[in-house]
């Protein structure tokens, strides 16, 4: 993947694509779900999937709302595959048993990551270790692709040590383990206080089990500073939405929100080489990943004419509650 990515920039590297909207739980802290959208129809991914593999994307990330509720899921890894590209699936774990584990082996599935928010249930998430840690040892035990366990650290998170216990327990499973920290409305940076900070060094403790290589922007988000980066959302990064438009990310739906059937080429050098003013203090893992490839190259030369949220200040920090009112205002990290 990388290799492919340093012969060409003139092809996407991670696509994250929607099939399924609806969940089956309701995080506080979400807004990337709803309980009423119907699937989107397998000829339609099919024809989205093509799409992208004629623009020479590599990895293919299916995310939601709630993956495995997709009826015909199997089938969209199965596409995905049949174009060589890698195959990635974000869930809640929920549905996961030994037999569904065995229908995603026999689809080809290459990646598979949990979210796990806690230890125990709250009022916030319902995706807790006391929950899943039996669909892990399935994931154990059946899985024949890689699993990846995300923990996260940050504002609104009730127990912060939770993170370190969740790591280290996928890590004793034989899985790799990251963490997210937790970031606004429009994927802006939200400082870590003093214990979450300790937290997040004890994290990284764990790095040789981890993607921690790809994940040093995190030091300065933890510190509450920006990061000097090159964001190629649009280019490198693209986020389909189940309506098939293109969007730089999950938090920045809206631009350049074109359909992906007539996404070019000249899209993607176009946006390679737009500044992104929300990106110096960005805590969307995915996109920051995926434009490490091109660093070093190619200064954006192109201002965005789209206005970005501001990050939000210091002292405006609150704790995420379940009232409806603030139901939208922070979400987790990818």
């Amino acid at each position: 993947m990388i290799a492919k990515g340093l012969l060409s920039t003139d092809h996407p590297i991670q696509v994250h694509i929607i099939p399924m909207r609806r969940c089956n739980l309701s995080c506080a802290y979400c807004n990337e779900y709803d309980d009423v959208s119907d699937p989107v129809p397998l000829e339609e991914m099919n024809r989205r999937i093509d799409k992208l593999a004629a623009l020479g994307t590599t990895l293919v990330t299916i995310s939601g709302g709630e993956t495995l509720l997709h009826p015909q899921l199997d089938d969209i890894i199965r596409r995905i595959r049949s174009h060589g590209m890698i195959a990635g699936l974000i869930t809640n774990g929920y549905l996961l048993t030994p037999q569904r584990i065995q229908q995603l082996n026999a689809a080809g599935l290459d990646h598979l990551q949990i979210s796990i928010d806690n230890v125990k249930p709250d009022d916030v998430s319902k995706k807790s270790l006391k929950v899943l840690d039996k669909k892990l040892q399935w994931l154990r035990e059946h899985a024949e692709f890689h699993v990846n366990i995300n923990s996260v650290i940050g504002a609104g998170v009730k127990e912060q040590w939770d993170a370190v216990a969740i790591g280290k327990r996928a890590v004793e499973l034989g899985f790799t383990s990251t963490v997210g920290i937790i970031h606004d409305g429009t994927g802006q940076l939200r400082p870590l206080d003093h214990e979450a900070q300790e937290v997040f060094r004890e994290m990284k403790k764990l790095g040789k089990h981890s993607y921690a290589r790809f994940n040093q922007f995190q030091n300065n988000i933890a510190l509450g500073q920006p990061n000097n980066w090159r964001c190629r959302a649009g280019s490198r990064y693209l986020y389909v939405c189940e309506n098939g438009l293109v969007h730089y990310c999950s938090q920045q739906r809206g631009y350049p929100g074109v359909p992906l059937a007539g996404y070019s080429t000249d899209d993607i050098r176009r946006e390679f080489l737009t500044q992104k003013s929300c990106a110096a203090n960005c805590t969307i893992s995915c996109v920051h990943q995926t434009s490490l490839v091109d660093f070093w190259r190619a200064p954006q030369t192109r201002e965005s004419h789209r206005t970005f949220s501001a990050p939000v200040p210091q002292d405006e920090l609150v704790q995420i509650t379940t009232a409806k009112a603030e139901k939208e205002e922070s979400v987790m990290a990818d």
